[in-house]
């Protein structure tokens, strides 16, 4: 609590009110402070991370793929996605397409692929390709509900595909 403490006034032949000198007690307020600081912190919902759940299979013998049910996505630098219906075109370049990582690109050629049963989606990215393009991939997996999809190393094969432009 606050204190008043009444102090001497100067000795002189006027009477004058006495000044008094206040001290407040700032306990009370620091402990208030800290209640409700305490109240916020423990009440208060923390951001959740946005976690992509990818579900990795136990390694073991690897399934074999239909060539004719399989779309290979060959992941290159500067969000560049090349794609082919099969396993591997070859030589044949005509069978190489290209798209964009945006929603009239990649997601239309998911959406189109879906229609055939049973396909499965080749993801290969290359040592150029960056981190974002490859989440961007596994985002239009989910929004398209492919169910199956497999992240694959580039053959040697594959890399002449990309180096050819």
């Amino acid at each position: 609590m606050a204190s008043i403490q009444p102090t001497a006034a100067p000795k002189s032949g006027k009477p004058r009110a006495t000044k008094r000198s206040f001290h407040p007690d700032m306990t009370p307020m620091v402990d208030l402070a800290f209640l409700l600081l305490t109240f916020f912190m423990l009440t208060t919902t923390f951001n959740k991370p946005a976690v992509m759940e990818l579900t990795m299979p136990t390694p073991g013998p690897e399934s074999p793929v239909d060539p004719k049910k399989a779309l290979t996505l060959l992941l290159d630098k500067n969000n560049e996605v090349r794609y082919f219906f099969g396993l591997n075109p070859g030589t044949d370049t005509r069978q190489l397409h290209r798209t964009t990582l945006a929603a009239d690109g990649l997601r239309q050629v998911l959406l189109r692929f879906q229609q055939q049963p049973g396909g499965v989606v080749l993801i290969k990215p290359s040592n150029q390709a960056n981190y974002q393009s490859l989440v961007d991939v596994l985002d239009e997996m989910n929004i398209t509900g492919q169910r199956k999809y497999a992240l694959v190393d580039l053959n040697e094969a594959d890399k002449e595909l990309l180096a050819v432009r």
